[in-house]
């Protein structure tokens, strides 16, 4: 068969490869390498493949290596929660550490599959909190993809060691080693209230921070706030915790963002804001984070601020905002 009668059947499944491969490499854009180099090698080793398996097997095979090749010269992703202790609002920010350190946050729509029934989707976009994909960081590559493909994506223990050459046993022992991991990151199992699930009570708590954060009315802010919400700022290391310190640091090292402007978004099943900082040259307003908000419960309790401004044109958010 040619490539080009081949080509749409492969294209198919992109979004839920770029799922797969963005739970097993914590970033975005490698997700994307990893999805366009499967594509290639299977358009390039169709005429071989011959219908010996189900092509969506056959895909993930080829998916999964290219991760596991990925990863062998890679350090693993984190968010700052995982490297570190909460710090003082009082505490220089410190130097950026490089991209290659942090978790991504992802648009829902690039991994999430738009075919998938509800009760699919809700595990789909759960298995990609930000939480949980940080703390699927932490386990070997290959208890990894054991983990995901059996618990995430509900293939037999069968199918999965058929896809890794190796036997059921090995499969469900890996199983349990990375359950038993995960089960030790108390951050893995949080949830918070996914976007597509907030109530009337959730939304109208969103619309106050909203207000309250343009307003720059902080002393409002922080009764949004669990008492133990917490505040973090990818690629900076430091994190805050606590009413207190986030009013500090608001107030001061944080400063630079009153008069910023929200957009919506959504980012990994959770509720986002595209945040535009006043400009005093050129357009008004200019991105400067991508705040992811988890909430839980009648208060938010983090605050993700991712400060890679080339997120925005993935969320689809504009390049900037006039007043």
């Amino acid at each position: 068969m040619s490539t080009e009668i081949a080509t749409p059947s492969l294209e198919a499944y992109r979004v839920e490869l770029a799922g797969y491969c963005y739970r097993m490499l914590g970033s975005t854009y490698d997700a994307d390498d990893a999805v366009q180099e499967t594509m290639v090698r299977a358009w390039r080793g169709w005429d071989a493949f011959e219908g010996r398996s189900a092509v969506r097997s056959w895909l993930y095979r080829i998916a999964t290596n290219v991760c596991l090749d990925m990863l062998r010269s890679r350090q693993r992703r984190a968010l700052p929660m995982d490297l570190s202790s909460p710090v003082p609002a009082t505490t220089p920010v410190g130097e950026p550490l490089p991209e290659s350190v942090w978790v991504e946050p992802t648009p829902d729509g690039a991994v999430v599959p738009a075919t998938s029934d509800p009760a699919e989707r809700a595990v789909l976009r759960d298995s990609i909190r930000l939480a949980f994909v940080s703390a699927l960081q932490n386990l070997p590559p290959r208890q990894r993809a054991v983990l995901i493909l059996r618990e995430v994506l509900c293939w037999q223990a069968a199918e999965v060691a058929e896809l890794l050459d190796t036997s059921v046993a090995s499969v469900n022992s890996a199983l349990q080693r990375a359950r038993a991991t995960l089960a030790a990151s108390p951050r893995a199992s949080a949830t918070a209230a996914p976007a597509d699930a907030l109530g009337a009570p959730e939304r109208a708590l969103l619309a106050r921070y909203v207000d309250a954060f343009e307003r720059y009315d902080i002393d409002t802010l922080v009764t949004l706030l669990h008492e133990d919400a917490s505040i973090s700022m990818p690629p900076l290391a430091l994190w805050l915790q606590g009413r207190d310190d986030l009013y500090h640091w608001y107030l001061g090292t944080g400063i630079g963002c009153k008069g910023s402007r929200l957009l919506p978004t959504t980012a990994n099943g959770y509720p986002a804001f595209g945040q535009y900082r006043r400009n005093h040259e050129g357009p008004a307003h200019v991105p400067w984070s991508l705040q992811v908000i988890e909430v839980s419960g009648d208060r938010i309790s983090h605050v993700h601020h991712f400060l890679d401004t080339s997120l925005f044109g993935r969320f689809g958010l504009p390049a900037a905002l006039p007043d």
